[in-house]
């Protein structure tokens, strides 16, 4: 038998080789062989590696709250290793998100909070563009004081009491009038607190202060708080600060759906006081997404986190200081039992081998 092997372009026969140099090419072609083995065993891994969806990467809006950045990471590595997709985060707030996600500019809002955008939302959705395709929990809303604060101030129970204790929450920037911390500028919660602000007759009073982001919000808050200051404010939960704080929730008047939907719309004529309901938090994504990966649709609509474990995450991201993506590895080594819910079981094994 003759067998020839290329070397330097040439051609050679093993019947003319020397007997040292017909070793050297037996083995070069055993090592060939073994070459071959080892690309079909690659194949064949190749073969069974998930093909996303999608040929383009996975368009997340990141909303700049904790619980949201937590989440959209957990799902980038959940879509990644088990579905063996790409996606990228693109920084973003409420409103313009729904406004983006209506566009096709996003495929997926992970967090959107229904009593913040009610009006909008619905406004979206009956467009058909946009689907809510999960519910993940039921967050809450509040006007707080801390308890020192509530200790100090024994008769100030009620929101409408705000008025009376106008110079305890003094303004730096407007001494004659108190100041109140609402929402984050450009956030759903905006328009509610403002309305609400502007509902309760405030404003010759208070001064209702937007804080540019939910970062600036939180250290003014946080610092404040350690002074031990007296401070009014609207914040959200489960977040790490409101877990982190002893605090007081001050009374609002008895919730009302027809009011609150009013307190929801930017354009309210005539906004009336009502306390916060829940709040639905859910997941919405494009209905040209749902069509194009309707697997990943099954999987996000299935991201559900109840609110004890929500709130674990939140604290172990307020006491070790974790950036989103490391809270998002502690969320999915420690809390397997909730997230492997969400995906079938070959995704859930290709997720745990990659942590």
């Amino acid at each position: 038998m003759s067998l020839n092997v290329n070397l330097s372009h040439r051609t050679f026969s093993t019947n003319a080789l020397s007997s040292s140099f017909r070793k050297t090419a037996l083995a070069l072609g055993l090592s060939v062989a073994a070459l071959g083995l080892s690309a079909g065993v690659n194949v064949a891994q190749a073969a069974d590696a998930p093909a996303c969806e999608l040929d383009r990467p996975i368009k997340f809006g990141g909303m700049n709250w904790e619980s949201n950045l937590v989440l959209v990471e957990v799902e980038r590595f959940i879509a990644d290793k088990g579905y063996g997709c790409k996606s990228e985060v693109l920084p973003t707030e409420t409103l313009p998100a729904l406004a983006a996600l209506e566009r096709g500019d996003l495929d997926i809002n992970t967090e959107i909070w229904l009593n913040s955008v009610g009006e909008p939302w619905a406004e979206a959705e009956a467009t058909g563009k946009v689907k809510r395709i999960g519910d993940i929990y039921m967050g809450g809303e509040a006007w707080f004081i801390p308890k020192y604060t509530a200790e100090r101030l024994p008769d100030l129970k009620k929101a409408s009491d705000l008025p009376k204790f106008k110079d305890e929450f003094k303004d730096p920037e407007e001494p004659t009038k108190g100041r109140f911390y609402g929402c984050p500028a450009g956030w759903g919660c905006e328009v509610v607190s403002g309305n609400l602000f502007k509902a309760l007759g405030l404003g010759d009073t208070f001064t209702l202060f937007s804080p540019g982001t939910g970062a600036t919000q939180k250290a003014a808050l946080t610092a404040a708080y350690k002074r031990k200051e007296n401070i009014v404010f609207y914040y959200w939960y489960p977040t790490p600060l409101v877990g982190s704080m002893d605090l007081v929730k001050l009374e609002l008047p008895a919730y009302d759906k027809e009011k609150q939907t009013c307190l929801t719309d930017p354009d309210c004529a005539d906004p009336q006081p009502s306390a916060y309901p829940d709040n639905p938090v859910f997941t919405a994504v494009t209905t040209q997404f749902t069509q194009d990966a309707p697997k990943l649709t099954e999987f996000l609509s299935k991201v559900a986190v109840p609110l004890p474990v929500m709130n674990e995450a939140m604290a172990y991201m307020e006491e070790n200081e974790a950036e989103p993506d490391a809270t998002a590895m502690w969320f999915l080594k420690n809390q397997a039992d909730v997230w492997s819910a969400w995906v079938p079981a070959d995704v859930a094994e290709r997720v745990k081998a990659a942590l």
